[in-house]
């Protein structure tokens, strides 16, 4: 092996080793202090919690209402991400396949949605005039459209690996756009669209500014606005604020450490194909 190579495998490694630890170190920090007692959690140190204060967790769980929050996170992570998923499906479909100059306008200016920033002003008052300010079914259309953009990217280019020979046989045996589609195409597509699902619900999970600004009523507040309120009454005990902190990450964190293979697959697959 050349030892140059050798040499800059070996910093790579440390370097991505370094990154990950720093990465790490605000989890840690958070899990540790969710289990000492409000007086040793206070300084926020590394130190490992010499009894375990489990109550910590039970008083978030009464006091946060984490219970309710923890259904409507779901309810806006999965709800916005089945829908996001599957249009962005059926918009990928469309413009892989007919490449037409107005359909790569279209393309461009869906991508454009990934880095163009958002106008609350103006949403705002689409929303008030639509009704759906302050509902859940609101909140979930918005993720779905914030999430759309990346999914078209991301499906887009996967669908170039799919031969059009599918389509064409599809077609002389009589089936529709809409069942070639649907029993041909949409399972070949799995990967990437768990990839994306997966994303999706990492990204509505973790969305703040939304929430904040079109939910009013706190029976309706995701996970996120559920800790910035907890933090606001209870700033001055750490232990139950990283217990709150600790509860809202934890479903993520077993989200990724399980489903990591088939982000990294699925991203790999569309960056390799298409």
């Amino acid at each position: 092996m050349n030892p140059l190579r050798s040499i800059r495998a070996t910093v790579n490694n440390l370097l991505a080793s370094g990154a990950g630890l720093i990465a790490l170190v605000p989890i840690y920090l958070v899990f540790v202090n969710a289990l000492k007692t409000q007086a040793d959690a206070s300084s926020l140190s590394t130190e490992l919690p010499h009894n375990l204060q489990w109550g910590n967790v039970g008083t978030v769980i009464d006091q946060g209402n984490l219970v309710t929050a923890f259904f409507n996170s779901v309810l806006y992570s999965f709800g916005s991400t089945i829908l996001a998923v599957f249009l962005a499906a059926l918009a990928a479909y469309v413009l892989a396949r007919l490449r037409t100059r107005r359909h790569e306008i279209l393309y461009s200016l869906l991508i454009l949605g990934i880095a163009v920033p958002t106008n609350f002003v103006t949403l705002t008052k689409v929303m008030q005039f639509t009704h759906l300010i302050d509902t859940q079914i609101g909140i979930i259309l918005l993720y779905a459209a914030t999430q759309i953009p990346f999914d078209v990217f991301l499906i887009y280019a996967f669908i170039g690996s799919v031969p059009k020979e599918l389509d064409e046989a599809a077609f002389i045996d009589g089936c529709t756009p809409i069942r070639t589609f649907a029993f041909i195409i949409l399972p070949l597509l799995t990967p990437v669209l768990v990839t994306c699902g997966i994303l999706n619900i990492l990204n509505v999970w973790n969305e703040f500014l939304m929430p904040l600004y079109f939910l009013n009523n706190s029976d309706n507040w995701p996970m996120t606005l559920s800790v910035y309120n907890f933090f606001g009454q209870y700033q001055s005990n750490w232990a139950l604020v990283s217990a709150d902190i600790m509860l809202t990450i934890l479903p993520l964190f077993l989200i990724y450490i399980v489903a990591q293979r088939w982000i990294l697959s699925g991203m790999s697959s569309g960056a390799v194909k298409g």
